[in-house]
């Protein structure tokens, strides 16, 4: 499955249907009177988080949606039934925006979450409506109230717990096959991750944490250069972020500095998101050159990065613990002092 993170689709919501205009006719009922139905109310649109989904490629091949119109009413004061509704199903952390890409309208950050796009049109009123001692014959009926129409932009910002970020080839993906069971393209050339990858971490069964391998990001991402701001997306939806560096090139203080430039130039909090700081690739250094570089980091990061290998292993497990320790922080299993948060018992605690 292709995986497709923003799509322009046209919903209409259902016209009202009808109202009827009849009249009661019946053996030895002479005078019946006005029976007609009201229309029924036009279908709505609607827009659900469904699990299950992590792409928005079914919105490639239909673009435009349609709701029912309402049903018409009829004589005997048979009033139409509602339209059907359309209900578009979208992945957790789909965002619903104006025609202009940039107002939010909806912003589905929950499972199951479901709100009302467009308002389906009210059914016309029959001619029983309308009858009354001066007109008790009313030979009309209201049509039935026109839908609602746009365009609106979907776009998908995916949810994980940690997010990589690093410049191009800086292995980013080897990093994510080695600690979970997803599978991205690995290849010795930069730009080889075209689309965001998600992978589960398991450490153990109670300690679990999704991690986002986002496509490399070149100086002047934040501005749309290279695979530009589409991806940057992705990582706010990440409490924290792994920042790999590739070892093997020269320069890796200048690395760190783009990544980290593009990341405070795009704005939405990123840059205040917390960084865990990763030497990787230390498979092919000597201690002495992973020492030298460990050090030209420290100077500039102010902290010691942590020196990893999604080859070998090595410190592999040390990052993900130390990644974990952030996920539990940000999900409140944990103050800042470290200490586990304890839930209250309702009512207080009691012998």
């Amino acid at each position: 499955m292709k995986f497709l993170d923003q799509a322009k689709i046209y919903i209409r919501s259902g016209n009202g249907g009808a109202g009827s205009v009849s009249f009661r006719r019946e053996k030895f009922i002479p005078n019946g009177g006005p029976d007609g139905g009201d229309g029924g109310k036009g279908g709505d649109v609607w827009v659900e988080a469904a699990d299950g989904l992590n792409t928005l490629i079914d919105f490639r091949y239909q673009q435009h949606f349609k709701a029912q119109t309402g049903h018409h009413g009829q004589g005997r004061q048979m009033h139409g039934a509602k339209g059907e509704d359309v209900v578009l199903r979208v992945p957790v952390g789909t965002q619903v925006l104006d025609e202009d890409k940039e107002t939010v309208l909806v912003d589905l950050d929950e499972p199951g979450m479901k709100v009302k796009l467009l308002s389906g049109g009210n059914g016309g009123w029959g001619n029983t409506r309308f009858k009354g001692p001066v007109n008790q014959a009313p030979r009309h009926a209201n049509p039935g109230q026109d839908g609602q129409e746009r365009w609106i932009w979907l776009r998908l910002k995916l949810i994980a717990d940690i997010g990589l970020a690093g410049l191009p080839n800086a292995g980013k993906s080897t990093f994510l096959s080695a600690v979970s069971a997803a599978r991205p393209k690995v290849a010795d050339y930069p730009f080889t991750t075209l689309t965001p990858n998600l992978g589960m971490v398991d450490l153990s069964p109670s300690e679990r944490f999704v991690i986002a391998d986002i496509p490399g990001l070149i100086e002047g991402a934040s501005e749309g250069a290279g695979l530009g701001t589409r991806f940057l997306g992705h990582v706010e939806r990440s409490a924290s972020l792994i920042h790999l560096i590739d070892g093997t090139q020269d320069d890796v203080v200048g690395a760190y500095r783009i990544i980290r430039g593009e990341l405070e130039a795009y704005g939405e909090g990123l840059g205040d998101k917390t960084e865990i700081l990763a030497l990787n690739k230390i498979d092919a250094l000597t201690p002495e050159v992973r020492e030298e570089k460990a050090a030209a980091l420290e100077a500039v990061a102010g902290r010691r990065p942590m020196l990893v290998s999604g080859v070998s292993g090595e410190g592999v497990t040390e990052l993900l613990r130390a990644a974990w320790a952030e996920v539990k922080l940000t999900r409140g299993e944990v103050t800042d002092e470290g200490e586990d948060v304890i839930p209250e018992t309702p009512g207080g605690w009691q012998p």
